[in-house]
């Protein structure tokens, strides 16, 4: 893990200082709201439908368990107990009150950790592959990358005010995970012919009320040029796009309008300006770096108790099955905690629940966790013999639910419950879903399926990538859920189609019910994934089972 140095300490509660002060300024009324929003903004706080919400970064996913101690004793003090793992890899507090904002500023700097910029018209925290550094199939740890780019975007004076936010990710494996094509910037670790490491650029992904696959900029950027090339992409954005219309603000917009050839030329001619400012400091930067991502001291022990539990114990097998993954070190495996109990609110958890998971991962995985876009808790260096007793502790703390990849693992934004933007509920939809599946029995033969359900037009929820995804609408002061099919978030990626018109909070779940039983209907044969059916078959047998002919 990245090691924050003097430098980095003082910066963070710096800003925390200053914080303190522009509250006080507003409660004492020196600051109306209109002066102190984008004061908070830029601190991550937010005054959402029914209280202030703070969101606080954890670039690229990874925690120390230090660290979510600290975000556990967070929960309990200032907070209701709980708190929200987003779709950002960020953590979320829906309920701190205003003037307790600089005391929790100041207990995150106390470990490394803040708020700044996971909010406002600026580069927002860089996000990552929640596999990253452990992963059997990735060419390098994208996180070194990722944190060189969090430490050039923080605070820089030219790209404070953007005109719309602007999202970063990085991949170093062939199989994304950190959806880079739906990303302002997506980089991809690659090797050129001659074994040169660099990257793949995509520029003008987004999801929204305008949903966009990212399209490639550089097939082949050299990792020395990545910083001038990135301030060159950045400086031509904030040139000419568009600041008339925050619903054409973003820069998928601008790489539209003005075509991606044009984009290309104006990003070549300022990175040839760019390129001589840069003399190597962030290469040397980016060497310290990588000193602090280093791997783990792997173990060398029996992996017998890990069979004989497998073969003794179903429900642990059906864990193992659906929750871990290929490690590179083949003696250890990367564990995936569920936050999707069914009936759970997805990506909920709580104070005594992040404990728990900070003492799993001090004993069992390094000392290290990782939080995944798709709101689960990572364990990233698990010995295999050791799993045993990981699952037995999970157990105890509600966390050892078995169904990463399947219906029930369903991202689900706030909606409703939190989000003044929200314009349906989004949470009660996921917990129907996975509640009525949970009693059918159905959600392990029903195999891989990436369920996304947003609360409105923004998709914070990535309904547009979900093989199925929901969107909820008012109309006419009733909620209505549209339902899209095929999308796919991965390095094939792909928008969602519209089915048809939406449904009804009562028929959204039945509706689901039926498209899902005609799938088993129609697939090939159990290793059939639901999106390998539907780009067989098209999306007209899946509508007929959401829209059944009613008898005349």
């Amino acid at each position: 893990m990245y090691n924050y140095t003097k430098f980095d300490k003082d910066f963070v509660a710096t800003r925390a200082l200053q914080f303190r002060d522009q509250v006080q300024r507003r409660i004492d009324g020196s600051l109306t709201e209109d002066e102190f929003k984008p004061l908070r903004l830029m601190n991550g706080l937010y005054l959402l439908l029914h209280a202030y919400m703070l969101r606080v970064a954890i670039p690229y996913g990874t925690l120390s368990s230090q660290q979510m101690e600290a975000l556990a004793d967070i929960a309990d003090r200032w907070d209701k107990g709980y708190a929200h793992f987003s779709t950002r890899q960020n953590i979320q507090y829906h309920w701190p009150k205003l003037q307790d904002v600089p005391d929790i500023l100041e207990a995150l700097a106390a470990v490394d950790m803040h708020a700044i910029q996971t909010s406002g018209a600026c580069i927002r925290s860089v996000t990552s592959d929640h596999f990253a550094g452990a992963a059997a199939d990735e060419l390098a740890d994208p996180r070194p990358t990722a944190e060189l780019v969090r430490q050039w975007s923080t605070d820089h004076p030219e790209f404070a005010f953007l005109p719309r936010k602007f999202k970063v990710a990085v991949t170093g494996s062939l199989n994304d995970r950190a959806v880079t094509k739906f990303h302002d910037i997506g980089l991809r670790l690659v090797q050129n012919a001659n074994g040169a490491r660099g990257y793949e650029v995509s520029v003008g992904g987004g999801l929204g009320r305008t949903p966009m696959i990212g399209k490639v900029l550089r097939d082949f950027l050299h990792q020395a040029d990545l910083l001038p090339y990135l301030e060159a992409v950045l400086q031509v954005y904030n040139q000419i796009g568009r600041r008339d219309n925050k619903y054409k603000a973003r820069i998928k917009i601008t790489v539209h309008e003005h075509g991606l050839e044009d984009i290309r030329q104006w990003v070549e001619e300022n990175f040839a300006l760019q390129r001589p400012r840069f003399g190597g400091a962030d290469q040397e930067v980016l060497a310290r770096i990588e000193a602090d991502f280093k791997p783990p001291a792997f173990k060398n022990a029996p992996i017998g108790q890990f069979e004989a539990r497998r073969a003794q114990d179903p429900f642990f097998k059906a864990f193992t099955k659906t929750n871990l993954h290929p490690h590179k070190n083949p003696d250890y495996a990367i564990v995936t905690v569920s936050l999707k109990a069914h009936g759970a609110t997805p990506g909920d958890v709580s104070s005594a629940q992040m404990r728990a998971l900070a003492d799993i991962a001090k004993r069992w995985s390094h000392n290290e966790l990782r939080v995944s876009h798709e709101q689960n808790i990572i364990l990233p260096h698990v010995h295999k013999g050791d799993l045993p007793e990981v699952y037995n502790a999970l157990r105890l703390a509600g966390l050892a639910t078995a169904n990463i990849g399947l219906i029930s693992d369903l991202i689900a934004c706030p909606g409703m419950d939190y989000c003044d933007l929200a314009t349906a509920r989004s949470t009660n939809v996921a917990q129907g879903i996975a509640l009525r599946f949970d009693a059918l029995k159905q959600e392990h033969n029903i195999g891989l399926l990436k369920l996304k359900i947003s609360g409105c037009i923004n998709a914070c929820g990535h309904h547009h990538v979900g093989h199925i995804g929901i969107l909820g609408l008012e109309k006419g002061g009733v909620e209505s859920y549209q339902v899209t099919l095929g999308g796919d978030g991965t390095q094939n990626a792909a928008i969602g189609q519209p089915a048809g018109k939406g449904f009804s909070a009562d028929e959204i779940v039945p509706a689901i019910e039926r498209l899902i039983m005609a799938y088993l209907s129609l697939r090939h044969d159990a290793k059939e994934a639901f999106l390998e059916t539907f780009r067989r078959l098209g999306p007209a047998p899946f509508k007929a089972a959401l829209y059944p002919k009613k008898d005349t």
